[in-house]
């Protein structure tokens, strides 16, 4: 698959005979054209999925990293002061900036470590094949709990719910976070539930990811066996990650203001889970998601055992953040925040992950504290990252 992944980049190197430089300023406007692409309302419009140009983020070179020592502790929430207004004012990154940002570490089981640098690509030509051009902590204290006012979270029971889609994407990390299933082996999680900004946690190297199953009583496995074999309750069966991809930005950050904005990762099992996942998609601007609202399920440390589904609307937003009050948990985080929107090709509604629960945030609205909890959005260049991450192929990651 390396190989295979080697050759296809020097392929597409060869397809782009002249790769000027765009300088930083119109590389920030191709990347806001991006997602300019949005279908119009009309007299009977459904909320639904917009169509965008997405670029390509394509590996460019791989170097061999020392074994790292696995010393951090497992932090299940992230906290920030910059808010809405300040990632406002931050200059969205240059050409050389984003390249910085998406470049990434693998992990692999045995503990070996390597960097891989990126390069990022514009499509300049429609469906054509060969046209491409290369484009230039508050100090103050709080308690554990994001609940706002009453608790309107929801545990799920009942293996109908919990064995059904979209409940059974939800998974749980061995070092306490959550993650979803976004593909046959793949499951995406906040990057700081594997590693701290300098250093993985413990027990990153022997990572496992957790599947919800009954559990049977009289030690039956199922109803063919015995007919006084019912479930009891839901038990973890666990399956070993092979490798972990955790973005640049997020290690370079150290968890600060640009880091939260890289805060996810993905980790790819040992074998496939066979269970229906749930596809990523471009996060749409807020106003255009169905009831401004948002959807997560996540395993909230107070209520060991239980998978808690929550929904709530959208605060404020950034080019990398949503900001929201959905009550939420330590070991939530790592959830996919996800929506459903009408597929116009399809004729359809679909539900995909348009970003990755990661924490909390105090900010400081007009000289008063306010706190929110936060979720990276996927951007097109985050699709492109994570999809190839995925597919190991850019030309099945043309439509977001």
């Amino acid at each position: 698959m390396e190989f295979k992944r080697k050759s296809q980049a020097k392929r597409f190197q060869r397809m782009v005979p002249s790769m000027a430089e765009i300088p930083g300023v119109l590389f920030l406007l191709l990347l806001l054209c991006v997602v300019g692409q949005v279908s119009p309302y009309g007299a009977f419009w459904k909320p639904t999925w917009p169509a965008y140009h997405l670029p390509v983020v394509l590996p460019q070179s791989t170097l061999n990293l020392a074994k790292p020592d696995f010393g951090a502790e497992a932090k299940l929430e992230v906290s920030s002061s910059c808010g809405p207004q300040c990632h406002k004012g931050t200059p969205l990154p240059t050409y050389e900036e984003a390249k910085q940002y998406l470049s990434y570490e693998t992990l692999y089981s045995n503990g070996s470590r390597t960097e891989t640098q990126v390069g990022i690509y514009i499509l300049s030509n429609g469906r054509g094949g060969a046209q491409y051009q290369d484009s230039e902590s508050s100090g103050r204290s709080r308690r554990k709990r994001q609940i706002y006012g009453y608790d309107s979270r929801f545990s799920i029971f009942g293996k109908d719910f919990l064995l059904n889609y979209p409940f059974s994407t939800s998974v749980k990390l061995s070092t306490g976070c959550t993650g979803t299933l976004v593909a046959e082996k793949h499951v995406l999680t906040a990057a700081h539930c594997i590693h701290d900004g300098k250093t993985y946690v413990k027990g990153t190297q022997k990572l496992r990811v957790g599947f919800l199953k009954p559990k049977f009583k009289d030690g039956g496995q199922g109803a063919n066996n015995s007919s006084s074999a019912l479930p009891e309750k839901m038990k973890f069966q666990w399956i070993r990650v092979k490798r972990t991809h955790v973005p640049k930005g997020w290690i370079k950050g150290n968890a600060n203001d640009i880091g939260m904005d890289y805060d996810y990762a993905l980790l790819e099992l040992k074998k496939p889970h066979k269970r229906k996942f749930m596809k990523i998609g471009v996060s749409p601007p807020a106003k255009q998601l169905p009831g401004g609202r948002i959807h997560f399920s996540g395993y909230d440390n107070d209520r060991p055992g239980n998978l808690v589904y929550r929904f709530c609307d959208v605060k404020d937003e950034t080019y990398d953040l949503l900001y929201q009050q959905c009550d939420a948990q330590p070991g939530a985080s790592g959830s996919g925040v996800y929506v459903r929107m009408w597929k116009r090709q399809q004729q359809k509604w679909e539900r995909k992950i348009i970003g990755i629960f990661s924490g909390h945030q105090w900010v400081d609205m007009n000289g008063s504290p306010q706190d929110f909890n936060v979720a990276v959005r996927i951007t097109p260049l985050k699709y492109a990252q994570i999809c190839y991450w995925i597919k190991g192929n850019y030309l099945d990651c043309r439509e977001g």
